[in-house]
């Protein structure tokens, strides 16, 4: 008996295997650059790097890779960042047991004497903090004919284009979606109807799980393509999840299902509080088997696109009971909360911020890719000197003189945040200040304005305290949705777990961007304490915990967090959360391109073209980009033609077909004094050299420096 099931599970995982294989398409580029790696003696490259959204097909390449190193007799170790844990210890174990499971973990110097093999390292993302190690110790440590893969959802850092070495030992590939050809032949081998297949491509953008699952959701029974046709956005897995949802096998699946939607990640705990203790563990277990459910070292997590349907789906369908499980999901997090401490307790809270993501006056206030990517310590006296740096690089000499001064008198307030190498990605100064001394108020404008506010408004009495988070800031950016990740847990907290707290101040650059998110929590903005440092003007919202405190406070939060589905809006209103960015095949970029240069000068069509929702367009220009910014850019891209000896007909071309038009194309050609033959191939020519420079902004978001990429 236990032969035969052996020899059953070894069918099965031939079947799977030859499954993946009918349904993997395209990327023929990549594949063929990892053959000749593979095949090559002295290969050009020791490191591929793949970076692209989730969903977009990195897993199933590495897969592929996996599939032609077999066959090459090369041995495989593939290794994913979310089963291991991210320390150069826990990444070393990992590998060893990858080789073999009963040998002991590897040490650095062991490395060399590795057979040929290949490295697949998935979900690099989660590996962030190691990218020094990785890059400095353990990479360089490897034998030469080892061939390592990694691939994540984000680009590399820096030291990746920077380093010469690395230049020239790695090879970066962006994995953009597939192209329409491509996407018409996963369709065939997924049995979806040539007549069906144009109406799912409109909708998914190429992108490969939209159109598995889309796919799926034809096979219960949609027949027209109209059905098919979305009047907005292109919001693929909310369409699918309508019907998806009916085959779950029972209303507790249903809800298991909908409760891992909400939390960042559920445990078989969660589900003890939403569902009870008898039914959890088989629903976990279910859920754990689901294709679209992920596995990682703090529990389970759906994919992203199926995340959102999901929760979208549950607050159209039946606003009522999305209310009655978010409340249950936020009351077993805040009891994690408070319940534990340390890392576990900033993962708590992270998690409770998670769950108003989808907030219009939470959204946009926050990097919430980024949420909990760094952690937190004390500053210390050798952190002192970047701090100081990093004031004056922001906000000037003045205010650095200031941060001084606090750094002498209250050390520590001052929080570090550290990301993936050792120095410091931001800090948040968070003073707490029994009273305010003439001396500070001397020192520092901020704590003048403040006190004088407070005297006004409610002076501290005996034993109170007050809170003001003074400086808030990142190394590259500063106040930002990135900071502002810093600054919520550190800020947060300190007024969740500080006794006899009177007031929390929080002081900023730009206190009328950051409206929304304070009138949310029900913070007032004090123009009054507003404040002068080095000729720049900074203002804040306050809170007064004696007029509402912490217990109302809490249950007002969880109401307004409820708020998403009754549209409610505290004013002033903020402003709305952006539509999502479209990753276009090149393609598909292109005829972007050129519907932008036919709409050039009719704003009305501009505003539905893809490219109002490219990264190129928001990297330039942010989240709330128009029109007009997308000409500006266009007319950019024309204008690197300008004056060139060869290439400035190219531009003249351009300028009198779209960007100041003829009345005809004819016309255009007349003016020019060319050849009509001759003027539409200066017209194609340009429009291809304004594409090809659109193109790598979007995929490297700047100029493209020597760095070679795929």
């Amino acid at each position: 008996m236990v032969e035969n099931r052996s020899e059953n599970f070894s069918l099965l995982g031939e079947r799977a295997d030859r499954a993946r294989y009918r349904h993997f398409v395209g990327r023929r580029a990549e594949l063929e650059l990892f053959a000749q790696a593979l095949q090559s003696e002295s290969a050009r490259f020791s490191v591929l790097y793949v970076f692209g959204p989730g969903g977009v097909g990195k897993t199933a390449l590495l897969r592929e890779y996996a599939t032609l190193a077999a066959e090459q007799g090369r041995s495989v170790y593939r290794l994913d960042g979310r089963d291991m844990e991210p320390s150069p210890q826990g990444f070393l174990l990992a590998l060893s047991q990858a080789i073999d499971p009963d040998v002991p973990p590897l040490s650095l110097d062991a490395l060399a004497d590795l057979p040929p093999a290949v490295l697949l390292l998935d979900t690099y993302e989660r590996l962030a903090v190691l990218d020094d190690w990785l890059r400095e110790a353990f990479l360089p440590a490897l034998p030469a004919q080892l061939l390592v893969v990694m691939a994540g959802r984000q680009p590399p850092s820096e030291p990746w284009y920077t380093d010469p070495a690395w230049r020239e030992l790695a090879r970066v590939v962006s994995l953009r979606n597939l192209r329409p050809e491509e996407s018409r032949q996963l369709l065939t081998t997924l049995h979806v109807p040539g007549m069906l297949q144009e109406a799912i491509l409109d909708v998914a953008y190429g992108h490969p799980l939209a159109l598995v699952l889309l796919a799926d959701w034809l096979m219960l029974g949609t027949t027209r393509a109209e059905a098919i046709s979305l009047e907005h956005a292109p919001d693929v897995v909310h369409l699918l999840m309508q019907r998806f949802l009916q085959d779950v096998p029972t209303p507790e699946h249903r809800q298991a299902l909908e409760a891992c939607a909400l939390a960042r990640v559920t445990t078989e705990a969660l589900l003890v509080d939403v569902l009870g203790e008898e039914a959890a563990p088989p629903l976990f277990a279910w859920l754990r088997g689901l294709s679209f459910i992920e596995t990682g070292p703090e529990g389970v997590f759906p994919h992203d696109l199926v995340r959102d349907a999901v929760e979208a789906d549950l607050r159209w369908r039946n606003p009522e009971v999305w209310r009655r499980l978010y409340r249950q999901v936020r009351h077993h997090l805040t009891r994690r909360f408070w319940h534990s401490s340390g890392l576990a307790r900033q993962q708590a809270f992270f998690d409770l911020i998670y769950l108003q993501r989808h907030h219009p006056l939470m959204k946009p206030f926050y990097d919430w890719r980024a949420l909990g990517g760094a952690y937190h310590e004390p500053a210390t006296p050798q952190d002192h000197a970047h701090i100081l740096a990093m004031v004056e690089q922001h906000e000037g000499p003045e205010s650095a003189r200031i941060a001084a001064y606090w750094l002498q008198h209250q050390p520590q307030a001052f929080v570090i945040f550290r990301g993936a190498d050792a120095l410091p990605v931001g800090f948040t100064a968070n003073l707490l200040l029994d009273t305010v001394t003439p001396r500070d108020e001397q020192a520092d404008p901020a704590l003048q304005a403040i006190r004088a506010y407070m005297r006004r408004y409610g002076p501290l009495r005996p034993g109170e305290r007050i809170q003001i988070a003074r400086f808030w800031m990142g190394r590259e950016v500063y106040q930002a949705p990135l900071t502002h990740n810093m600054i919520t847990l550190n800020t947060v907290v300190t007024w969740l777990t500080t006794p006899n707290l009177a007031w929390t101040f929080c002081c900023m650059a730009d206190p009328a961007a950051w409206e929304g998110v304070f009138t949310y929590i029900n913070f007032c903005r004090v123009a009054e304490a507003d404040f002068e440092v080095g000729g720049r003007r900074y203002g804040g919202f306050a809170h007064d915990w004696r007029v509402e405190p912490l217990p109302v406070w809490n249950e007002v939060m969880e109401e307004r967090a409820l708020s998403l589905s009754a549209d409610w809006r505290p004013e002033p209103v903020g402003q709305p959360a952006s539509p999502p960015l479209l990753v276009l095949s090149q393609p598909e970029f292109a005829e972007a391109v050129r519907r932008a240069l036919r709409d050039f000068a009719r704003p009305d069509r501009l505003s539905a073209n893809p490219l109002m929702r490219s990264r190129l367009l928001r990297d330039r220009y942010g989240p709330q980009a128009d029109t007009e910014d997308l000409q500006e850019l266009i007319e950019e891209a024309a204008k690197m033609m300008q004056g060139h000896p060869k290439d400035d007909k190219l531009y003249q071309a351009l300028r009198r077909t779209y960007l100041r038009p003829a009345p005809s194309q004819e016309k255009a050609a007349e003016l020019l004094d060319l050849p009509f033959s001759t003027y539409r191939y200066h017209l194609r020519k340009g429009i291809e050299r304004v594409t090809e420079w659109l193109w790598r902004q979007e995929l490297y978001g700047g100029p493209v420096s020597a760095y070679e990429r795929v």
